[in-house]
């Protein structure tokens, strides 16, 4: 007896020794980042909070490359769609993964709009439409960085007069701040010399399973808007602000993203699923709640908190399993959603939308914020 009494506590205290699963980050190589771009020097930037998130940010583009969350066991994984090195970034089949947009964000027909009596010629590289700021937008040029600290990265670009079609000399800051408070905030300030337009917006393909872990389908998602923007084939709004109530695009209760993707919509059918302005409720000009994701298998959840009158919901549907990503993993259709604060898709053409209209002595001010928790 005294031997088997023994033995228990030989096996516990072995057992007490064992040490808890590492939370393991996997974090980049600087040097896969380095390099000069348009004559400018590309780098590869680190944010990490207090509670153990790591966000990995590129100034190509202004890219968020990694973004590091536990699920309720403590594990990490990185839960953004990407590439490990900016070669791959520069040849990329997906040029938006988590990128900064502009000038516009989003659509604008024919790529053309008239501001006082002129009319500008943008370059039409989405069908006939213009699509993120042209050729080359925000997403593809090599901004200016400052580290302002651990938790927070400072962007800055001058885009010239008739950059990509549009007017005026735009001064734009970005900051991105990792907070305490478990936040990724994104705040865009804009100056003009010259009337323009403005929206910007961030580009991230996010999957909380973890990156090229599957389907996004299953996760819950809940959208605080009665409305949206329907669209025609070009997926350019129609004008119509119309009701989400009975239709699969009422996400106002949380459901699962895929729970109505099958139903027969006109709507779903342009967009491929998924990939519509919603118009959300504003309590005021100050930070707003927009929308909730949970994917209940792992427990991580994201809210979007932001200042702007819409944000666009994409599903992945244009995924396809030919992108190879991080880890070597292939991105299949609808394995990443994206929540894009924004103004309303083609607002220049529709004088029924919020103004993205930008005047000298104005100041262009946005902000969003993906705060992430664990359920």
């Amino acid at each position: 007896m005294k031997k088997v009494i023994h033995l228990i506590v030989v096996s516990l205290l072995l057992f007490s020794c064992v040490k808890p699963q590492e939370k393991t980050i996997k974090r980049i190589d600087k040097k896969n980042f380095e390099k000069i771009v348009d004559g400018k020097q590309v780098g590869l930037y680190v944010l990490e909070n207090d509670q153990g998130t790591v966000a990995e940010i590129t100034n190509y583009g202004g890219k968020v490359v990694s973004l590091w969350l536990p699920d309720k066991s403590g594990n990490y994984e990185d839960v953004v769609l990407g590439h490990e090195n900016i070669d791959d970034f520069l040849n990329a089949k997906e040029k938006y993964f988590g990128a900064l947009i502009g000038r516009y964000g989003n659509r604008i027909a024919h790529g053309k709009f008239t501001l006082d009596d002129k009319e500008y010629t943008l370059a039409t590289n989405n069908g006939a439409n213009s699509l993120h700021g042209g050729d080359k937008g925000f997403d593809a040029v090599v901004w200016d960085a400052k580290q302002v600290d651990a938790q927070t990265l400072e962007l800055t670009y001058l885009s010239k007069n008739g950059e990509e079609g549009y007017p005026g000399n735009l001064s734009v800051r970005v900051l991105y701040q990792l907070t305490d408070a478990n936040e990724l905030k994104i705040e865009y300030w804009a100056t003009t010399d010259q009337s323009t337009v403005v929206n910007l917006t961030h580009h991230s393909f996010f999957n909380l399973h973890g990156a090229g872990n599957g389907t996004i389908n299953d996760h819950l998602l809940q959208i605080q808007a009665a409305h949206y923007t329907p669209v025609d084939a070009g997926l350019i709004p129609t004008g119509e602000i119309a009701a989400v109530e009975g239709t699969p695009f009422d996400f106002q209760e949380s459901k699962p993203i895929g729970a109505e993707l099958e139903v027969k919509n006109q709507q779903l059918d342009y967009g491929l699923g998924y990939d519509h302005n919603f118009v959300l409720e504003q309590n005021g000009e100050g930070l707003n709640y927009a929308a909730k994701v949970v994917e209940p298998t792992s427990g991580r959840a994201m809210e979007v908190y932001t200042n702007e009158p819409g944000m666009q919901f994409y599903g992945g549907n244009f995924l396809d399993g030919s992108i190879v990503g991080k880890e070597g993993k292939a991105y299949e259709f609808r394995t990443a959603f994206c929540l894009e604060t924004q103004h309303f898709p083609d607002s220049p053409n529709q004088p029924d939308f919020p103004s993205t209209r930008l005047d000298p002595g104005e100041e262009y001010y946005s902000i969003c914020v993906y705060k992430f928790s664990v359920e």
